[in-house]
Parts: C-alpha cells; sequence; structure tokens
C-alpha cells in the first residue's frame, strides 16, 4: 500500500501557544506516528523573513518550536522533521516555478488583496505601499515546500486552502509544458479542531496579543487564565457556556464525561474563580511532562539542531534526486 505524503510547515515567529498546540500541533503529533503515513513538517524560517526583519526572533523561535514539537513527542523515525532553509532544493524549484506561475494568479492572493484594501482605504497611500515580492510570491515558496517532496495531502486552515489551490494550478501549469512531474496537493482541513480563544475573548493570536504561551511556568500560566475575559455573573447564577472562552478552551482538552459535568456545574452558577481555577488544574496535567522535556531540550540546543539535520538529511535524500530530474526536464543540466 502506498503511503500518504503529508506536509505541515510552522512559521518561525514566535513562541508556540495553547491555541496552536489544540489547532495544529496536537493533531500533528498523533498524525506522525501513523505508520500508513509519510509525514512531513518543517521549520519555515525562509517564510518567516516576509514579516519578521528581526534576526534574533527568527533563531529564538526556530529554536522554541523545534523543542516543542520534540518534547510532545513528534516520532521522528516515521516522520521527517527539517528546517526549510537547510533543504536548499525548495529555494531552486522555487525560481521553477516562479517562471511558469502568471502574475494574475499571484494578483488574487488573499493576503496580498488585504493589504491592497487597507493601503486603498487609507488617504493618499499607494495601493502596493509595504508590500514586498515576499509577501506577494509567498504562495509560490509554498506551492515549492509542497510539491519538491511530492505531498497529496497538505492539513491547512480555512484561510490557507487558497494557497494549496494555487500550488495546483502551478503544479498543472509545469506538468502542462514540462510533462508529468508533480502529484497534485490536496487540502485537508479538519472540521473538528480546536480554535481556541484568547485572553480578550477573540482567537488566540499572536497579533492579538492575547495569547497564552504554551510551557510558560505554572505561576505564569495561572496568572494568565485569571485574566480571561468573563462577564459579571456572580457565584450561584447559571450562566451559559456558549461563546465562553473558559468553557471551550477546557472542552479542548477534556473528556466527555468532564465537559458534560462542567456543563452542568455551569448551569448550578459555578464562581469564575472556581472556573479558573478548574481550567488551570486541567491544561497544567496534560501539559507537565511536556513541559519538563521542553526545559530541558531548550538547555540543549546542539541536540535539537542534531535532530534537525538527520531530518534535513532525510529529506534531501528525497529532494535532491528530484531536482535533478526537474533540472534535466526544464534544459539545465550539462551538454555533454
Amino acid at each position: 500500500m502506498n503511503k500518504s505524503t503529508i506536509l505541515t510547515g510552522i512559521t518561525t515567529t514566535g513562541t508556540p501557544h495553547l491555541g496552536n498546540y489544540v489547532g495544529a500541533i496536537r493533531p500533528a503529533i498523533q498524525a506522525s506516528k501513523d505508520e500508513n503515513a509519510s509525514p512531513f513538517y518543517f521549520l519555515a524560517d525562509y517564510h518567516a523573513l516576509i514579516k519578521c526583519s528581526e534576526p534574533e526572533k527568527v533563531r529564538q523561535s526556530s529554536l522554541e518550536i523545534a523543542a516543542t514539537w520534540l518534547a510532545l513527542g513528534l516520532d521522528t523515525k516515521n516522520a521527517t522533521f527539517y528546517r526549510q532553509s537547510d533543504v536548499p532544493e525548495i529555494m531552486e524549484l522555487t525560481w521553477m516555478l516562479t517562471c511558469v506561475t502568471a502574475k494574475g494568479l499571484m494578483n488574487r492572493s488573499h493576503a496580498y488583496k488585504a493589504v491592497v484594501a487597507e493601503n486603498e482605504a487609507a488617504t493618499n497611500t499607494a495601493p502596493d505601499k509595504g508590500i514586498t515580492m515576499g509577501l506577494f510570491s509567498y504562495p509560490i515558496l509554498m506551492a515549492a515546500d509542497i510539491l519538491i517532496f511530492n505531498a497529496n495531502k497538505v492539513p491547512v486552515g480555512k484561510d490557507q486552502i487558497q494557497h494549496i489551490e494555487m500550488a495546483r494550478d502551478i503544479a498543472s501549469r509545469f506538468n502542462h509544458i514540462y510533462g508529468e512531474h508533480f502529484t497534485l496537493p490536496e487540502a485537508i482541513i479538519d472540521d473538528n479542531a480546536s480554535i481556541l480563544s484568547g485572553l480578550d475573548g477573540r482567537k488566540m493570536s499572536k497579533s492579538y496579543n492575547n495569547t497564552i504561551p504554551l510551557f510558560t511556568p505554572e505561576k505564569k500560566l495561572k496568572k494568565l487564565i485569571n485574566k480571561i475575559k468573563t462577564n459579571s455573573l456572580e457565584p450561584g447564577e447559571a450562566k451559559d457556556p456558549t461563546d465562553c472562552t473558559l468553557f471551550s478552551t477546557y472542552q479542548a482538552f477534556a473528556s466527555e464525561h468532564e465537559v458534560a459535568d462542567i456543563r452542568q456545574q455551569y448551569a448550578d452558577g459555578i464562581a469564575w474563580g472556581e472556573m479558573k481555577k478548574v481550567l488551570f488544574e486541567k491544561i497544567n496535567t496534560e501539559i507537565i511532562p511536556a513541559r519538563e522535556r521542553y526545559e530541558a531540550l531548550i538547555q540543549e540546543p546542539a541536540h535539537i539542531e542534531q535532530q534537525l539535520q538527520e531530518g534535513a538529511e532525510k529529506a534531501r535524500a528525497i529532494s535532491a534526486p528530484f531536482l535533478l530530474e526537474l533540472r534535466k526536464a526544464v534544459g539545465i543540466q550539462k551538454i555533454i
């Protein structure tokens, strides 16, 4: 049976938070253990340069993300775990794909159009102000990430579906010109994936500065949970779990039985302070073992680097010969 090739990239621009964990990292760690799949997970450090010009932040984020995934139990024997910049074939393929990609396709990118719309809404602002070619051609680099390994399944959020469709368009165009080389990738959407709210009730995001870092120390974790926004209902008053950040976060960590019990406690008027205590205990209990491994790994960057280099070696065993095939297809080869 042919294994499915599944690929996921993690942009190295911040510290992993609880929203990242329940929405992407936890299911990906589970998938890394699937012997019927060939998973690829990579630190997207070249992607990070599109929106971050702080070298130390990119470096530190790479360290923290790699340590996080390893601490949580990523199966690096079954999965290939590497840093994007350690696989040079990705960048060479990016140029090949750029040369067959229509500018009109890039004009339709949601990320590009969003910035243009913001500029047009501002007074005396050129439509393309602040837009770099990195932002404009970002979907081509993403296509190269996927196509270099002929990944046929790419788990993404709904906001990334367009980029997978673009990767398919780019691959189809290349195949039409140079012959069948690329598998057309499929976007995999998990409708059951948890999306956590942040401290202020909006989606947990670094952009909103409302996140709870995944491996923050216990005391800090408790303080952050105590800051989660609630309404003014008093203890003893029935509370509605709908649209409640405390309840939805608890639900992402608890069993069905535990959720049913808390739902009843809401109806019975549980105090917000008590609910925050329950939530802290639930999250902390799950995180403790991985937090301890994470803290140890952070002190051993050489071990993390070794894991990434071993992953890059596995990745290049696939990408290097494939890139030679693609070079030949486009006519870049020795004359004799």
